[in-house]
């Protein structure tokens, strides 16, 4: 099978759709490209280019995963996202993982110019069936955000939770469902929150190349001011593994 693990626009990348089962390669990357051109009163052009790299060892997971996003409309220059993201994962026991993570984000389409993020908690296994894999995960992290000029008060530093639920869906040999979807809530100010669910579908097409069709959709109940609270986007795009 080609898929499995997601991350996500405000907040923790998600990388379900990059991490990957294997039967013995202890290392598998993966490099996915989406485009899209839209055209109403402007023309917007965007691309989007994933690539990671995996060590797996059974008891072990080093999971490495840099995003590139750029936009560009008539008569504008680019303006561009990206997000790197380094996640362990140290097996407990067959249903129970221990994983951490950090994280750096730049996003100039919502005026953030930097956000870090360091967190650490379990991941539960839910189900034993490897065509229909159910995940949850309960992390607490520390978050440094940075916002561009245009908020008064541009940095803030807080800790946050991370919940997550996850399932990767193969009914056959060709298709392949894989969604996330997290709350992210401010842990002293529970009404500043994040939530965040991708979902993507893949079509095999041939043995390491997949057909992808992505929706995300991001809320932030206090976003960057200028920036509205919801966004969502679909993409259409190549997945390759190796």
């Amino acid at each position: 099978m080609l898929f499995s693990y997601t991350c996500a626009q405000a907040q923790v990348i998600n990388v379900e759709t990059m991490r990957r089962k294997t039967d013995s390669a202890k290392w598998t990357g993966a490099v996915s490209l989406d485009a899209s051109l839209i055209k109403n009163k402007n023309s917007i052009f965007k691309i989007a280019n994933k690539a990671d790299i995996q060590y797996n060892n059974k008891k072990e997971l080093w999971l490495f995963v840099n995003d590139l996003k750029f936009e560009k409309a008539a008569g504008e220059s680019f303006v561009n996202k990206g997000t790197q993201h380094l996640r362990y994962n140290h097996k407990v026991t067959e249903t129970i993982k221990m994983e951490g993570f950090v994280q750096a984000q730049y996003d100039a389409i919502s005026e953030i110019d930097f956000r870090g993020l360091i967190g650490v908690g379990p991941r539960f296994k839910l189900t034993s069936n490897e065509e229909y894999r159910f995940y949850l995960g309960t992390l607490i992290m520390y978050e440094y955000e940075q916002a561009s000029e245009v908020e008064d008060h541009r940095i803030h530093k807080d800790i946050r939770g991370s919940t997550y639920f996850s399932f990767s869906m193969y009914p056959n040999e060709t298709i392949g469902i894989i969604s996330t979807s997290y709350y992210q809530p401010r842990l002293d100010a529970l009404k500043d929150y994040r939530l965040s669910s991708t979902t993507s579908i893949l079509f095999k097409i041939w043995e390491n190349l997949a057909f992808k069709t992505t929706f995300t959709y991001n809320f932030d109940a206090y976003p960057v001011v200028t920036i509205p609270k919801a966004q969502y986007e679909l993409t259409n795009g190549l997945l390759f593994t190796f």
